[in-house]
């Protein structure tokens, strides 16, 4: 048998992420991964591990190898039928917490939910809340709806349909969403961990903007009066989407940056 420092030694995996696909291969903590490298292990964990490896060197994204990925500090499932959730996207969560300030009478819509990551997170922080989700992926809201039974079960209205098709008639406190936002020329979703995430969470239209533009412009028919739409973006979409939301009519626009120092997440007030 070949021992866990062995193992680790021997693949091209960062040694964070190797220790990560063994603990899962092995059902050992990576604690004890750390801590005793002469340890052997079985064959068939260390075949399973050889094999994990394999396609993370390859490429794949080690969320979905392993079936799930942090957000909010709590465990989110992931598939390749949703976006990675990532750090970033937390802002949207926080900007929405910040803004109900104690209050007990919220209603949330979050489109193009993917995992459900924001839309579970905010019905685990805001019990008191009604929370929407929306998707027109039939697989993404299957993800989504694994998650809200496992972390907010019977908390979470999922929908499907494309942006605001199944909302007609409603209107919320908040409209949240991290919406595809990468123009259709860019060359990112090619490299790297990208290449393995969906597409159509990722791209925006020509211009990238597409997806939040439409967003924007009908947020005014489902958000109450003084309701407010937070949206992530691009590090270099502030100023577009601050234009597009003035031009609908929002006021008490702001923008927020990311732990990077990057603009990510804007929000506006909408007043009648």
């Amino acid at each position: 048998m070949v021992t866990i420092g062995e193992l680790l030694a021997a693949t091209p995996v960062a040694r964070r992420e190797a220790r990560l696909l063994l603990s899962r291969s092995s059902e050992l903590p990576e604690a004890i991964l750390a801590a005793f490298p002469e340890r052997e292990v079985l064959p068939e964990a260390a075949s399973r591990f050889r094999a994990l490896a394999a396609r993370r060197a390859a490429g794949e994204p080690v969320a979905y190898l392993l079936g799930e990925r942090e957000f909010f500090g709590r465990p989110f499932k992931v598939t390749p039928a949703v976006l990675i959730p990532r750090p970033e996207t937390e802002l949207v969560v926080e900007r929405a917490l910040a803004t109900v300030a104690g209050r007990t009478d919220v209603s949330v819509a979050d489109l193009g939910t993917g995992s459900g990551a924001i839309a579970v997170t905010l019905a685990c922080e805001l019990p008191q809340a009604q929370i929407t989700a929306v998707d027109r992926c039939a697989d993404a809201l299957e993800v989504a709806r694994a998650n809200a039974l496992a972390l907010a079960p019977q908390r979470v209205d999922f929908r499907q349909g494309s942006w605001y098709a199944p909302l007609q008639g409603r209107r919320f406190t908040f409209i949240v969403s991290n919406p595809p936002y990468i123009a259709k020329a860019d060359p990112h979703p090619s490299q790297g961990d990208l290449r393995f995430e969906p597409r159509t969470a990722l791209i925006g239209g020509d211009d990238g903007l597409a997806c939040l533009r439409e967003i924007i412009h009908g947020a005014a028919h489902h958000l109450q009066d003084s309701g407010q739409l937070i949206l992530e973006h691009g590090y270099d979409q502030g100023d577009a989407v601050r234009r597009l939301m003035e031009s609908a009519g929002f006021c008490a626009i702001a923008t927020h940056r990311d732990l990077a120092g990057l603009e990510r997440v804007t929000e506006a007030r909408f007043s009648t």
